[in-house]
């Protein structure tokens, strides 16, 4: 038979008619489907590739009518004096804007034009909002001023603002507008607030650096060696640069806290459902174990409180009637008795760094010398709850619901270490575990809780375990007696790319994500020279790879703010802001010192 043959039709055909008779069969059939195989993917991710570069010409489209937008109100008002209002608190702002000795244009134009300068800085914006310009016109014409009267809003990239996309980072919800906005920008708008511009997110939100393959990495406006922090990290990012006053984040593990820590901000994450979460996109929904939490990002406590007080009315109540009707309690928040606060310096499973152990302790200091009554506190088996709680909760199916997103995209960077071991099979996941136990038990525990639950009963034993935890904690701060509680901050601001590496390091933060209890972050001081030398010497409670890759995450981190995390006991988000104003109050000496 003539070698030839084989390349035509004809000889093709002849071959496949006689199965078994010529091994030339399998090798045709075979090499064909691999070329096949290798051909739809090559096209396949040529297409998510077009999707990302039009995702990101958009982009610049957006900030292009930005620019213009800056433009045009500088030209019909001349003379405004952008600094100086930038410079205003928010209290500060809206009394000007009420009495009318601000308009509202000047206050917009002036965050616009911050707006852009920041986000050449840190590529922080995702899209600016057009129809910003005629919300405002709209808000002028009303005849009761809202509590945000005429405010620049900034919004988390996930969170509905009709007309936009609200994608998570990820190619998979690019071409998905949204018919609507959110009710959390519902009533924001009714409020008088005018939200302007969406801001950058970890892809799937998933992770506290701040990158994806559609918008690439933010940057921290305070060391651009250094993220922001996530998955609000486009939040933390432009507040802290200036360009925006007052922004909406997102919390599942720490994604308003750990922000709002790194780039030296004030972040609330209230109990679930106190602010309704409708109209905010995830990855994968129906997760009840871990719920996702809007929240208030801000330069100040008072901010914070002013916001949540302004989404806190009828109107919201009325939009989402499973909120609570429970509108802000001012009495809570403006008291000024002496507190019991709960306390502990470390939570037994990453011991804090220098800076963050310091800022602690002189925080506890500072409270014990203005009267307050600190009370140690331990809480129960930290690495219990991040492994079996937090992990199995938020991956429960193995993680093959956020897999699926992935399936359509490029993973970046910041995520690759994690999406390696998403994507092991269950089997490779316990063998892994088993293999380490021995010697590194933490990384050990950690693959096993990726392999998710195994059945609904088992899905339901963790939720009740979670139940069963959370009257235990409970209980323990009902016998000590306590107000709130004092706990560290994961800080400062990691090493980009560092967090993909060190997903456990969340532990500070997601422990009150599990139990649902209002958090929030006030920085405190700064990182010194002497904090930085000791970090030399930083071995953790372990002294393994997680501790000396934390140990690498915050080095050269001078001057740089440092955070602590004040907590109340769920709904009770006027007294854990309360706290927090106690706490800044007594810090702020050491808060501003350089």
């Amino acid at each position: 038979m003539d070698s030839g043959y084989i390349m035509s039709v004809a000889g093709v055909q002849q071959l496949l008619s006689k199965p078994g008779k010529d091994p030339r069969i399998l090798t045709v059939i075979v090499c064909g489907s691999a070329a096949a195989v290798l051909a739809l993917k090559w096209l396949e991710r040529k297409r998510i590739r077009n999707n990302l570069k039009k995702a990101r010409q958009k982009r610049d489209e957006s900030l292009k009518e930005l620019q213009e937008a800056v433009l045009r109100f500088k030209k019909q008002n001349p003379g405004i004096d952008c600094g100086s209002i930038l410079t205003l608190s928010l209290f500060e702002l809206t009394e000007k804007l009420k009495e009318g000795s601000l308009s509202p244009e000047s206050v917009l134009c002036a965050y616009m034009e911050k707006t852009l300068e920041a986000n050449e800085k840190v590529n922080c914006v995702t899209a600016f909002l057009p129809d910003c310009e005629n919300h405002l016109q709209e808000v002028k014409t009303e005849k009761q001023k809202g509590l945000l009267y005429g405010v620049p809003i900034s919004l988390k990239e996930h969170i509905a603002y009709k007309g936009s996309a609200s994608p998570c980072g990820l190619a998979f919800f690019l071409n998905v507008l949204e018919s609507q906005d959110s009710v959390i920008v519902q009533v924001l708008k009714k409020q008088g607030a005018v939200p302007f511009v969406k801001t950058n997110v970890s892809q799937s939100t998933l992770n506290y650096d701040c990158s994806n393959s559609v918008f690439g990495q933010t940057l921290n406006p305070l060391n651009p060696k250094k993220t922001p922090g996530g998955s609000s990290g486009g939040e933390g990012a432009l507040i802290a640069n200036g360009g925006s006053i007052l922004g909406i984040g997102s919390d599942t593990g720490g994604s308003i806290r750990l922000p709002a820590s790194f780039c030296g901000l004030c972040g609330l994450k209230p109990t679930a459902y106190r602010l309704s979460p409708s109209g905010v996109t995830g990855p994968a929904s129906g997760i009840l174990s871990v719920p996702t939490v809007l929240g208030p990002m801000a330069r100040d406590v008072d901010s914070l409180a002013l916001c949540m007080k302004a989404l806190l009315c009828d109107h919201m109540f009325h939009l989402d009637p499973t909120v609570p009707p429970v509108p802000f309690r001012d009495q809570l928040y403006s008291r000024t008795d002496l507190l019991k606060i709960g306390y502990y310096d470390t939570d037994g499973f990453f011991l804090p760094p220098p800076s963050m152990r310091r800022a602690f302790l002189e925080t506890k200091q500072l409270l014990e010398a203005a009267g307050h009554e600190l009370i140690l506190f331990v809480p129960p088996r930290v690495d219990y709850v991040l492994n079996e709680f937090f992990i199995r909760g938020l991956f429960a199916d193995g993680a093959s619901t956020l897999l699926e997103k992935f399936d359509v995209d490029i993973v970046d960077p910041s995520l690759k270490e994690q999406i390696f071991l998403y994507r092991l099979p269950h089997l490779a996941k316990s063998i892994m575990a088993f293999l380490l136990k021995p010697l590194f038990p933490r990384l050990a525990n950690y693959y096993r809780s990726h392999c998710g639950v195994r059945s609904v009963q088992e899905l339901w034993r963790l939720q009740t375990a979670i139940q069963t935890y959370c009257q235990e904690f409970i209980t323990e701060w009902r016998r000590l007696d306590l107000d709130v509680l004092l706990c560290p901050m994961l800080g400062p601001a990691f090493n980009i790319g560092y967090p993909g590496k060190l997903f456990a390091g969340i532990s500070y933060t997601m422990l009150y994500n599990v139990l649902n209890f209002p958090a929030g972050v006030v920085p405190v001081t700064r990182v010194t020279e002497e904090d930085e030398d000791a970090l030399r010497y930083y071995k953790g409670h372990y002294n393994d790879a997680w501790d000396r890759t934390l140990k690498k995450a915050v080095e050269g981190g001078v001057g740089l703010p440092v955070a602590v995390q004040c907590v109340a006991l769920p709904w009770q988000e006027e007294l854990c802001l309360r706290f927090m104003k106690e706490v800044e109050m007594v810090t702020q000496e050491k808060r501003t010192k350089k």
